[in-house]
């Protein structure tokens, strides 16, 4: 048994409501349950919200709300895994014995039917791992990173790679943000989510946007317009 787990609580502060504010022809949190949708790797797809409207727009676009998420686990400090694993202890206690999860975040407008298939495929393969979930590429080398010093100036992380060239330093990844498949055992057990039992799925990089700030969202709305353009070019 396959289950998708949007998480979606309503206390959203730097973008208020964000889960359910309109991007393009649809509220965000539709963009995930739609993807989850055509991929057709899921029996149920729940969002897992403390928050009537979100529930109230999630039903409307044919996701379940069975249950809402008790506050203790809508804060601004709870984690995800915490959350992942309270939707299956739910899931359990109605007699139901999911095997595998995906998480996949409600602000993830860029997220393909295709990538989740992708994933799922990921960790089928792969007996000995725990999860898989999307990453992308940095655009610059990690390893020739500044910051900025308490007088105004700056200084390299690693001066040691001031003259190294950039094809001659590793390529690094972060997190894409999209979605995180994972065997219900390991949700369960707290297990993390960035260790060696995990597989990376890389996304090309126009497909990935963090949308945490105003500035984040309008990048995002800028980003979806050229790929609709791109789409009805070719």
């Amino acid at each position: 048994m396959n289950i998708a787990i949007i998480p979606a609580r309503g206390g959203s502060k730097r973008i208020p409501r964000k889960n359910i504010k309109d991007f393009g022809d649809r509220p965000m949190i539709a963009w995930s349950i739609d993807a989850a949708r055509e991929s057709k790797c899921f029996d149920r797809i729940i969002v897992s919200t403390d928050d009537a409207e979100i529930a109230r727009v999630a039903e409307k676009y044919n996701a379940e709300v069975p249950f809402m998420r008790p506050s203790t686990l809508a804060d601004d400090h709870t984690g995800t895994i915490p959350v992942i694993a309270h939707a299956i202890e739910w899931l359990q206690a109605q007699g139901e014995t999911p095997d595998t999860v995906c998480c996949l975040y409600a602000t993830a407008p860029f997220v393909t039917a295709e990538a989740l298939q992708k994933g799922y495929r990921a960790l089928c393969d792969h007996a000995d791992a725990d999860y898989a979930f999307a990453v992308t590429s940095y655009a610059f080398p990690i390893q020739r990173a500044l910051r900025k010093t308490a007088n105004g100036r700056v200084e390299m992380f690693q001066p040691e790679h001031f003259s190294t060239r950039s094809q001659d330093l590793e390529e690094a990844w972060h997190d894409a943000g999209q979605f995180y498949w994972g065997r219900a055992q390991a949700w369960q057990a707290g297990r993390t989510l960035f260790g060696q039992r995990s597989i990376p799925i890389p996304m090309p990089r126009h497909r990935v946007q963090d949308i945490d700030t105003p500035e984040d969202w309008q990048r995002a709305e800028w980003l979806m317009r050229v790929l609709d353009q791109e789409d009805s070019n070719s």
